[in-house]
C-alpha cells in the first residue's frame, strides 16, 4: 500500500465543505483513494451507462438516493448534476456529504466555477509521486528506474511491464478518451502528432513547425494540444517574462504528466537506451518538473510555475513565483556538478534580487553553496 501524500488534506477537507472534488488522470488511483478514505460512503461510477441514464434523465431522485456521504465518480459525464448539486448542499449544510471525481480537469473547473463555488474544495490527485514511492514498499534504485517505469498505480501495484502498460494505456485512451472529449476522424494522425511532441519534449511549442510536418493548421495544433491537457497527458509550461525586457522569450515550452508515457512514445525501454537517448537531458528536466508540480499538489505550496529564456538562449528551466520570493531551479541530468552548471542561475539572480536559486542534478549529493542549494531529485521533497 502507497500513502497517498494528499489524504491528510482531503480529510480536513471533508470536515469543512459539503463537496470534495479530486480530479487527476485516469487511473490516477482517485477511486482507490477516495474509497480509503470514506470505505463508508456510497459509490456510484457514471462510467456505468445506466447510473449515466439515471443520473441525466432524473437528477433529483439521483441525489435523494445519493446522498449523505456518496462516492460520485467520473462525474463530468453528467455536467448538469453539478447545478443540482448546488441546490441540494445548500439546502442540507452538510459538511463532507460528496465526494467528487473526474478525469478531464478543464471540464470539471468550468463547472465547478459556475455552480460549486465556494462550496468545494479541489485537489490534483497525479499518480504516484517519487516521495510516495520512495517511503512504500517498492523502493527505488535511481532516479533512471522511476523515469522508466513511471507512476501509475496500477503498473506498480501489478508489478507490469512499462512498455505493456503504457502501450495499453496510450490506445486506450486514443480509442475511447479521444472520441469521447474530441471527434477527431483521424486517430493516426493524432498518434503521430503525441509522437512528435514527445520528440520536443522541454523544447517551445512550435505550433506552426508540428502544423506542417502533419498538414494540419495551427487552429487543429492547438485544439489537440488542448485535449492533451485537459485529459492530463501534456501540459504548456509558461513562460516567466514578469519585470523584464523584450528580450525574453514569450513561447511555452512543452512536458508531459508521466514519463513513463513519454519513454513509451520515444521508444525507450531499459536505462543503456536512455543514457545514449538525445533527449536524456529534456526527460531528466520533465522529471523534474513534473515532481515539483506534484509536490505543489499534494502540499498545497504556494506559487506559480514557469521558465525563463533570454532571446541569447540564457534560461532557467523552472521558476516558482510566490510573490514576494521567486525560486529559480537549474536542471542538469550530469552526476557530476560542473561550474557552468551555475552560469545561468548567477544571471537570474543578477537581474531578479528576490532569488531562492537551485540546481537539481543527476547525482545524489544535498549541498549549500554559495551560488545555489544543489540535490538530487529524492531530495525534492526539502525544496
Amino acid at each position: 500500500m502507497v500513502h497517498r501524500l494528499l489524504t491528510e488534506k482531503v480529510e480536513a477537507a471533508l470536515g469543512k465543505y459539503p463537496v470534495v472534488a479530486i480530479t487527476g488522470p485516469r487511473q490516477s488511483g482517485k477511486t482507490t483513494f477516495a474509497q480509503l478514505i470514506r470505505p463508508d460512503y456510497q459509490y456510484v461510477n457514471l462510467e456505468d451507462i445506466s447510473m449515466r441514464d439515471f443520473a441525466q434523465s432524473d437528477p433529483k431522485a439521483f441525489l435523494e438516493r445519493y446522498q449523505d456521504g456518496a462516492i460520485i465518480d467520473e462525474i463530468q459525464y453528467v455536467p448538469d448534476l453539478f447545478s443540482y448539486l448546488q441546490v441540494y448542499t445548500d439546502q442540507r449544510q452538510r459538511r463532507g456529504e460528496y465526494m467528487i471525481t473526474g478525469s478531464q480537469n478543464f471540464l470539471m473547473m468550468e463547472r465547478i466555477s459556475q455552480s460549486l463555488a465556494g462550496r468545494v474544495a479541489l485537489f490534483n490527485l497525479l499518480p504516484f509521486s517519487l516521495q510516495e514511492l520512495t517511503n512504500s514498499s517498492f523502493p527505488l534504485k535511481s532516479w533512471e528506474e522511476y523515469l522508466l517505469a513511471g507512476s501509475y498505480p496500477r503498473k506498480w501495484a501489478q508489478q507490469i511491464e512499462a512498455s505493456e502498460y503504457y502501450g495499453n494505456y496510450l490506445r486506450t485512451y486514443i480509442e475511447r478518451d479521444v472520441r469521447l472529449i474530441k471527434n477527431i476522424i483521424n486517430l493516426g494522425l493524432f498518434q503521430r502528432f503525441l509522437q512528435l511532441l514527445a520528440g520536443r519534449v522541454g523544447q517551445l511549442f512550435n505550433q506552426s513547425g508540428l502544423g506542417t510536418e502533419l498538414g494540419v493548421d495551427n487552429k487543429t495544433v492547438d485544439s489537440w494540444m488542448t485535449l492533451l491537457e485537459v485529459s492530463f497527458i501534456a501540459f504548456r509550461l509558461q513562460p516567466y517574462y514578469k519585470n523584464f525586457s523584450k528580450r525574453v522569450v514569450k513561447t511555452p515550452k512543452v512536458y508531459f504528466y508521466d514519463t513513463g508515457i513519454l519513454c513509451a512514445l520515444l521508444g525507450i525501454r531499459s536505462e543503456s537506451e536512455l543514457a545514449i537517448h538525445f533527449a536524456k537531458g529534456q526527460l531528466f528536466e520533465n522529471l523534474v518538473i513534473l515532481e515539483m508540480l506534484k509536490n505543489k499538489f499534494n502540499q498545497s505550496v504556494a506559487g506559480d510555475f514557469y521558465f525563463w529564456r533570454e532571446s541569447n538562449g540564457q534560461e532557467i528551466d523552472l521558476i516558482i513565483d510566490q510573490g514576494v520570493q521567486v525560486k529559480a531551479f537549474e536542471i542538469k541530468s550530469g552526476k557530476t556538478i560542473q561550474p557552468t552548471f551555475f552560469k545561468a542561475l548567477n544571471r537570474f539572480s543578477e537581474l531578479y534580487d528576490a532569488t531562492q536559486p537551485y540546481l537539481i542534478y543527476g547525482g545524489n549529493d544535498y549541498q549549500e553553496r554559495s551560488q545555489a542549494t544543489v540535490m538530487g531529485v529524492f531530495d525534492l521533497h526539502k525544496v
